[in-house]
């Protein structure tokens, strides 16, 4: 098989189909590709599940999307244009999957956590033709990342989990506290579900997640 994009792990689906669902898992900053994977046997059968390795190697280990500063004045702040070139190439490497795997191309989630979050917002709502499910973990919505759609029927088959930890310290909850409110200016109804823990996913928050998936 051709060589793909990105460096990935596949768990093909217990329940085969024609065609299987994909599901997309996109890890956050300083991470890698075994992390969310640790999820995937937990995860509805039917999907064909891969997790993607963000394509910059940081020292001494981990990976990330984009680069994120910290400066003594301006505070922290992500590299955007580097979001945006991940962005195109998650977008990219979901064509490639399709295509590697015969995947149905109607029926994509993705999953992202902290970084991966955000960019799952980026590519869905950037170009929603290609997604039909969003799992948001622990993130945000970077508008600066997005180009919307001006005609916004081309949302009205979009689904979006979001959750946060209430005490998170690396992205506070008021920033996820946003993310219905924009989504809503989109046409997109969604709501947050909040848990009492840090910057990771409370066991609480999977089985809601996993339930989402289901119904979805």
């Amino acid at each position: 098989m051709a060589q793909l994009s990105l460096e990935h792990l596949i768990q093909r689906p217990k329940k085969t189909s024609e065609k299987p669902p994909l599901l997309l898992l996109l890890h956050g900053y300083g991470s890698n590709e075994q992390d969310l994977f640790s999820f995937a046997p937990e995860l509805p059968e039917e999907y064909f599940v891969i997790s993607a390795k963000a394509p910059m190697a940081m020292q001494p280990f981990g990976n990330a999307w984009y680069t994120i500063y910290w400066d003594a004045t301006d505070g922290k702040w992500s590299d955007d244009e580097e979001a945006i070139s991940s962005r195109e190439l998650i977008k990219t490497f979901i064509d490639e999957t399709i295509d590697a795997y015969n995947l149905d191309a109607e029926n994509v989630t993705l999953l992202g956590f902290s970084q991966g979050c955000i960019l799952s917002y980026a590519v869905a709502l950037t170009y929603p033709e290609k997604i039909k499910n969003v799992i948001g973990l622990s993130g945000y919505v970077n508008e600066a990342i997005i180009s919307p759609k001006s005609d916004l029927s081309a949302y009205k088959h979009l689904s979006v989990f979001s959750s946060h930890g209430t005490v998170d310290q690396v992205i506070p909850v008021e920033a996820a506290r946003k993310i219905a409110p924009y989504l809503a200016t989109l046409g997109i109804e969604s709501n947050l579900k909040e848990y009492p823990v840090g910057h990771g996913v409370a066991p609480q928050n999977f089985f809601d997640l996993k339930d989402w998936l289901l119904q979805h």
